[in-house]
Parts: C-alpha cells; structure tokens; sequence
C-alpha cells in the first residue's frame, strides 16, 4: 500500500519542483549568504547566469528520476520528468529574454 503513495504523477511532479529550489537555496546559502535571496537572483538575472544556474539546479532531478526508476515508481518518474520541462520551460523563456 505504501507504494501506491509514492507513485503518483502529483508525487513526482512536487518533488521535481522542490528539489531544484532547495539546491538553489543551498547553492545561495553556500556561497552567497552575505546579500539577501532576492538580490541573488537580480545579481545573477543581470549578469546573465541565471538560466545556467537554474539549469545546473535542475541536476539533481536526474538523480530523483533514477531513484523512483530504480524502486519502479514509473508514476512519479513521470511527474520528475514533467517537472523538469517546466523548469526547461523557465530557463528557455529567462534566455529569450535576457
């Protein structure tokens, strides 16, 4: 029964939205925590690398992704796979108009 929790599209897509902004959080906290989150983002939005940043955060859904292959919760790879166009969505669309 458990399995049918976590193996849902609604699952996969969540988490494929979540972890991307937790890593990008960690990234900011990490290297950047002396300026505000907000500041970040302007900083790096006029510098022009927020769509490699947000392309480089985007890796560890890959690792999601293969860890619900692994466990055969096809479901929720799915929603991680749907997550991570959206993503690819936000990156082409920060690119065009930068």
């Amino acid at each position: 029964m458990q399995k049918l929790a976590f193996n849902s599209q609604k699952t996969g897509f969540l988490s494929g939205l979540i972890l991307p902004v937790v890593s990008l959080i960690i990234f900011y906290l990490f290297r950047y925590r002396d300026i505000t989150l907000t500041e970040f983002l302007e900083y790096t939005y006029f510098r022009g690398v927020l769509s490699s940043l947000l392309s480089l955060n985007i890796l560890p859904n890959l690792v999601l992704f293969y860890l619900f292959i692994r466990k055969n919760y096809l479901f929720s790879a799915r929603g991680v796979l749907l997550a991570t166009f959206v993503f690819a969505g936000l990156v082409l669309i920060i690119k065009i108009t930068s």
